[in-house]
């Protein structure tokens, strides 16, 4: 579980269209189905 923890963060910290933080990022993959989507695509 720990893994699937750090790709995920790797992935949002990866993510640099929005200039915002991490905590942020994780609440709007949360509220948005399509940032959740661009994200995961940069997998």
């Amino acid at each position: 579980m720990a893994i699937l923890g750090h790709v995920s963060l790797n992935l949002l910290k990866s993510e640099t269209e929005h200039k915002v933080g991490i905590k942020i990022k994780r609440q709007m993959s949360g509220w948005c189905s399509d940032y959740l989507l661009k994200v995961l695509q940069l997998f």
